[in-house]
């Protein structure tokens, strides 16, 4: 794997993200609450540019008519067909046969790295 620089830290504070190219491979890298992921951006169902769509929370309910919200900001939703995935893992709600490409990120000498 090559190691790509991405950024310096202090260019992706905590609830941004950052497009690029690498191989021909679009990825994203994203600063959730401090720390950093990387992931393939093309979503598996219609190849949706999935990074461009929003960060929310999962809605959990334990018991009819009661909803919690977690992991607020931990989860991205495609903009095409609304499915959504965890960065930190690739994995898709819904199906755990899908999982997207995820990319080792590294912080080294106050830079963000990419493993591609």
């Amino acid at each position: 794997m090559a190691r790509h620089v991405i950024a310096p830290v202090d260019e992706l504070p905590p609830g941004t993200r950052k497009f690029l190219t690498i191989d021909e491979r679009p990825i994203a890298i994203f600063n959730i609450k401090g720390e950093f992921f990387g992931l393939l951006n093309r979503c598996p169902h219609q190849g949706a540019a999935l990074c461009e769509g929003p960060l929310i929370g999962l809605a959990q309910s334990s018991d009819p008519g009661e909803i919690e919200y977690t992991r607020l900001g931990e989860i991205i939703r495609c903009p095409w067909h609304g499915w959504e995935y965890d960065p930190k893992t690739g994995e898709v709600d819904h199906d755990p046969r899908l999982k997207l490409a995820i990319y080792p990120v590294k912080i080294e000498n106050g830079d963000v790295l990419v493993e591609v």
